[in-house]
C-alpha cells in the first residue's frame, strides 16, 4: 500500500463529532524558548512548559498552531507532560537557539530537539523515548491566525487547512492510531483521559477548533512540520526536510548563528549575566522577520494566551519597542540588523510622517492610536547610525523631515502617553520628542532646523510646568520639595489639577499630582537632564517609595501606582482590569539613572537576570503577591503577561553594555551637548493644549494653528483692540508672531476666528517684563544661553 497522501478531498463518512468544539484559545505566554533559522525558512517557534507552542509562518505576526505534545501512553496509564512539567532546557551556547528538551520520570526520559529548517517552511523534532511507553503526539492546528473554522484530515499523514493555510505533520517512521478530531470532544487528548488509550480513528474533523492525533510506533525518530498554501505543497516541504536530515539542517543552522555571534564583544561582569547578554541579542534577533527584514515584534507570544483567541497578542511591530531594539543591536555591534530597522521605518512610514500605533511585519496598521514618541524615536535611531558614522540609507533625510514635521505639528502633547492610555504631555514622550527634533535637525532645511531647534528649547524649558509639581500632600510626606508626574491632561488650566482616567481600573481616576511613574527617566537617559538635579532626585524617592517592591528576584518596579494591567488577586487572567505587576525593564531604567548618577548598575542587571524563565527568557511582567502555585504564580518569577519581550531583552542589554561604556546607548552628543547648561527659550508658543497663561520675559510670542486662523486681540483688558491674519510658517502651522518689543504691556488679551465662527472663548496671556537692571551692571554683556 502505497505512503503517499492522494491529496483528493475526504469525504465525510468518517468524520469527528462534537464541531465546532470548545472556544479555542492561545498558549500561555509562560515560554521556555524561541527560535528561528537565519536562512531562507521562514518559521518561528515557541516552546513553553516542555512542549512546542505557537509555531509562526510565513512571517512573525501569523501564529498558525496552538501547541504540538507529547504524551506517554502505557500498560499502567498515560503521562501528560505539559501538566506534569519535570524537565530541563539547555542549548549549545546563549547565542545558539538550538534547544533540547529532557522531560524526566522515574522510569522515563524523553529527549526532544526542536529544529527550525534553514532552508524550508518546516520544523523538525527529533525525539529519544527511553522507558516502558510509546510516545503519542496531538497537535493543534490555529491556521490563518484563528482556532476557529479550521479543517483536519488524515491522509498517510497529519493535515489540516484554513482557506489558503495548511500544514502537513509526518514522520521518518510509521504513525498509528491517526485520527482527526474536535476539541473538547474527540480530540486525542479526551480519548486518552477517558479510556486510557487511543481509541479513536476519525479521516476528519470540522469546521471548527480541531486537533489531530498519532502514535509513533518508534521510539526514536524525527518529525516534521510543514506550511504551505496547499497540502501537496505542505507535504514536500515535511518529506523534503526528513529526506536531506536532521543532522544536515542542524549543521546550517548552527553556522548561520554562529557567523552572526561571531560579531557579539559584550561585557561579562559575571557568567550568567554575560550569557543573558548573548542570549538577550540573540532574542532580538529572533523577533526580527524574514518575509520583512526590519520588521522586529514586540513578543512572539500573546499575554495571557490561554485565555484568549486574540488576532493582535504582541506579535505585532510597536515603532518603539522595535527602535530599541535596535538601540541594543547597535550596543551589540548588531549593525546591519538596526540598519534594516531603519529601512523599515522609511518603508512603512504614513503620508503625514507618524508611524501608527502597531503594525503587522509587512505595514498594515493594527492598532491605529498616535503616540508622539513612536514618530520620534525613528529619528534617534537614524541620529545614531549617523552619529557612529554609518552610512545614509537612501530615503532618511525625508523620513526625517516628515517625522520631524508631524511631532513640532502635534506635539507636544500626544494622543496616548506610551504605556498606551492616556492623552497628555509626558515627560517619556517630550524627551523623545525633544531629542528627535534636535538629534534630527541636520536633516532639515536651514529654516526648518532654526524652528526644530526653537521648539525643542521651549519644550524643554516648559517641561517642569508641564509635568513637576511641587508642594503637595506627597511632597510633605517624602520630605521633597516635588517631583515629576506621569502625565499631564490636554487643556489644563495653567496648574497640574484635575483627575486622569485610569483605564486598566473601570474607569476610576486619580488626582494628576498624586500619579507618578518611571517615565521621567528618560530626561537623563536622553541627556535633558543631569542625574544629580534634585527634581531628578526627589522623583527617584518618591517612585521608590511608591512604586517598588521587594522580591526574591530583588527591588522591581510597577509602571505607575494603581495600575491595572496584570492579573487579578486571585491569579485570573487580565480581562480589561487587573492589578498592574511589576515590570523587570523598569529596574533597567531605574539602573540607568543610578548609572548616570555614578553608581555601578550591577544589582539592577542582577534583578532583571534573576526575573527570567528557566530557558532564560525576560517577561514583561513578574509577580508580586504571595505564592499561588496552582496558577504557575510565585513572587519575583514571570506572570500571564508577554514573554519572552524584546523592550525588556533590550533593556537589559543596554544597561550591560552602558555599564561598561559609562553611557546610555540612546544618550546622543548633539542633545547631550545642546543642554549641557543654561539653554533659555527665545519663544514660547500658545496651542490649545498647552495655552499660556504667564510669559516669561526675553520669549517672543506665538499663536499656532493647524488651520487658518485671525487672532482678535488687544492690550492690557482690550484696549487698542484689531485684528491680525495668521501667516503660515513651517511645518504645515498657521501663527502669529508677537515679537519681544511688541510685548510691552501687562496683559494681551486674544480670542480666534476660524472661517466663519469665533472660537467663543476670550483667554488672556500675562506678559511678565524685565526686571530693570542696576546702574552698575555692564549693559554691553550678552544674555546667557
Amino acid at each position: 500500500m502505497s505512503n503517499i497522501p492522494t491529496f483528493d478531498r475526504i469525504g465525510d463518512e468518517n468524520l469527528a463529532f462534537g464541531a465546532p468544539g470548545f472556544p479555542p484559545t492561545w498558549s500561555s505566554s509562560d515560554k521556555d524558548f524561541v527560535t528561528t533559522s537565519l536562512g531562507s525558512g521562514r518559521l518561528w517557534a515557541t516552546l513553553g512548559h516542555g512542549v512546542l507552542n505557537e509555531v509562526y509562518w510565513p512571517s512573525t505576526g501569523e501564529p498558525q498552531l496552538r501547541d504540538l505534545t507529547f504524551y506517554l501512553v502505557g500498560e499502567g496509564g498515560w503521562v501528560d507532560l505539559k501538566r506534569v512539567r519535570r524537565y530541563r532546557l539547555e542549548v549549545p551556547a546563549p547565542h545558539l537557539p538550538l534547544p533540547r528538551v529532557v522531560h524526566t520520570g522515574e522510569d522515563y526520559e524523553l529527549t526532544l530537539d526542536t529544529l527550525p529548517d534553514p532552508q524550508r517552511d518546516a520544523l523538525l523534532m527529533r525525539y529519544d523515548l527511553k522507558g516502558p511507553y510509546q510516545l503519542v503526539v496531538i497537535v493543534s492546528p490555529h491556521l490563518n491566525v484563528s482556532g476557529q473554522n479550521n479543517v483536519a484530515w488524515v491522509d498517510h499523514a497529519l493535515f489540516a487547512h484554513h482557506e489558503d493555510h495548511v500544514l502537513c505533520l509526518t514522520a521518518d517512521g510509521p504513525m498509528t492510531h491517526a485520527s482527526a478530531g474536535i476539541v473538547g470532544a474527540s480530540d486525542g487528548w479526551h480519548d486518552l483521559h477517558d479510556h486510557g488509550h487511543l481509541t479513536y480513528g476519525f479521516s476528519k474533523a470540522g469546521p471548527g477548533n480541531v486537533a489531530l492525533t498519532a502514535a509513533l510506533e518508534h521510539s526514536s525518530g524525527v518529525l516534521a512540520l510543514g506550511f504551505s498554501n496547499t497540502a501537496r505543497g505542505a507535504w514536500t516541504l515535511a518529506r523534503s526536510s526528513i529526506a536531506e536530515g536532521f543532522e544536515a539542517a542542524e549543521r546550517e543552522f548552527l553556522h548561520g548563528w554562529s557567523t552572526w555571534g561571531d560579531r557579539l564583544q559584550l561585557p561579562s561582569p559575571t557568567r550568567d549575566l554575560g550569557r543573558l547578554g548573548q542570549l538577550s541579542a540573540a532574542v532580538l534577533k529572533m523577533h526580527e522577520d524574514h518575509t520583512y527584514p526590519g520588521a522586529i515584534v514586540a513578543s512572539l507570544s500573546t499575554p495571557w494566551g490561554y485565555s484568549t483567541d486574540t488576532l493582535g497578542g504582541y506579535h505585532l511591530v510597536w515603532p518603539r519597542d522595535a527602535t530599541l531594539g535596535a538601540f541594543a543591536l547597535i550596543a551589540a555591534d548588531q549593525i546591519e540588523d538596526a540598519r534594516r530597522i531603519l529601512a523599515r521605518f522609511i518603508a512603512t512610514q504614513q503620508e503625514d510622517g507618524h508611524w501608527p500605533q502597531n503594525n503587522y511585519p509587512s505595514g498594515d496598521p493594527f492598532w491605529v492610536g498616535l503616540q508622539l514618541d513612536e514618530t520620534a524615536f525613528p529619528v534617534l535611531l537614524a541620529a545614531k547610525l549617523r552619529e557612529e558614522g554609518h552610512p545614509e540609507l537612501p530615503g532618511t533625510a525625508d523620513m526625517v523631515r516628515r517625522a520631524l514635521s508631524f511631532v513640532a505639528r502635534t506635539g507636544p502633547t500626544s494622543d496616548q502617553d506610551r504605556w498606551e492610555e492616556n492623552p497628555g504631555v509626558n515627560p517619556f514622550t517630550l524627551a523623545v520628542a525633544i531629542a528627535a527634533l534636535v538629534a534630527g535637525a541636520h536633516w532639515l532645511e536651514d529654516t526648518e532646523r532654526g524652528e526644530a531647534l526653537k521648539i525643542a528649547d521651549e519644550w524643554n524649558e516648559r517641561l517642569e510646568s508641564w509635568c513637576y509639581v511641587e508642594k503637595t500632600p506627597l511632597a510633605g510626606e517624602l520630605g521633597v520639595s516635588g517631583y515629576y508626574v506621569r502625565l499631564a491632561p490636554p487643556q489644563k488650566d495653567g496648574g497640574l489639577t484635575g483627575q486622569v482616567t485610569l483605564r486598566n481600573r473601570m474607569g476610576e481616576t486619580i488626582g494628576v499630582s498624586a500619579l507618578v511613574s518611571m517615565d521621567f527617566s528618560y530626561l537623563t537617559r536622553l541627556g535633558l537632564r543631569q542625574a544629580k538635579d534634585p527634581r531628578i532626585q526627589n522623583t527617584i524617592k518618591v517612585v521608590d517609595h511608591l512604586l517598588k517592591v521587594s522580591t526574591p528576584s530583588g527591588d522591581l518596579y510597577r509602571r505607575y501606582n494603581d495600575d491595572g494591567y496584570g492579573e487579578h488577586e486571585d491569579g485570573s487572567p487580565y480581562d480589561g482590569s487587573g492589578i498592574g505587576r511589576l515590570w523587570p525593564l523598569l529596574s533597567g531604567e531605574r539602573g540607568h539613572l543610578a548609572l548616570q548618577a555614578g553608581e555601578d548598575p550591577l544589582p539592577y542587571l542582577q534583578t532583571i537576570a534573576n526575573c527570567a524563565s528557566a530557558g532564560g527568557l525576560l517577561p514583561e511582567q513578574v509577580w508580586d503577591a504571595a505564592p499561588i502555585p496552582e496558577r504557575g504564580l510565585f513572587p519575583g518569577k514571570p506572570s500571564g503577561s508577554a514573554m519572552p519581550l524584546v523592550w525588556s531583552h533590550a533593556e537589559f542589554l543596554k544597561l550591560l553594555v552602558a555599564r561598561e561604556s559609562g553611557r546610555p546607548v540612546e544618550l546622543l552628543r548633539d542633545v547631550e551637548t545642546r543642554y549641557a547648561g543654561p539653554r533659555p527659550a527665545t519663544e514660547w508658543r500658545w496651542r490649545n493644549e498647552t495655552p499660556i497663561h504667564e510669559l516669561p520675559p526675553g520669549r517672543d510670542l506665538v499663536f499656532e494653528s493647524t488651520a487658518p486662523f485671525t487672532l482678535h486681540f488687544g492690550w492690557d483688558g482690550w484696549q487698542d483692540a484689531q485684528d491680525r491674519d495668521a501667516a503660515q510658517g513651517t511645518f504645515g502651522l498657521w501663527t502669529v508672531r508677537f515679537s519681544q518689543s511688541d510685548l510691552g504691556h501687562a496683559t494681551l488679551n486674544f480670542t480666534r476666528r476660524f472661517g466663519d465662527g469665533w472660537e467663543g472663548t476670550d483667554h488672556e496671556v500675562v506678559l511678565q517684563q524685565p526686571q530693570a537692571k542696576a546702574a552698575s551692571v555692564d549693559q554691553g554683556g550678552a544674555a546667557g544661553g
